[in-house]
């Protein structure tokens, strides 16, 4: 599998996962973020994984 930051754009789908009380971001490329107990932590996670990789 290519690196993550040489997938082309559309490659990354990010999503979060809730289990039990926490939510983890997670993509395409196979990147998985920390477990956080606030959505929008995540969120913020997913976003900054897509912008690093220049994806949006």
């Amino acid at each position: 599998m290519p690196e993550p930051d040489t997938l082309p754009q559309d490659e990354h789908q990010t999503s979060t996962t809730e289990r039990g009380s926490f939510v983890s971001a997670s993509c395409s490329c196979g990147w998985h973020g920390p477990a956080r107990r606030a959505r929008g932590k995540a969120r913020e996670d997913a976003s900054a994984h897509t912008h690093s990789t220049g994806a949006e």
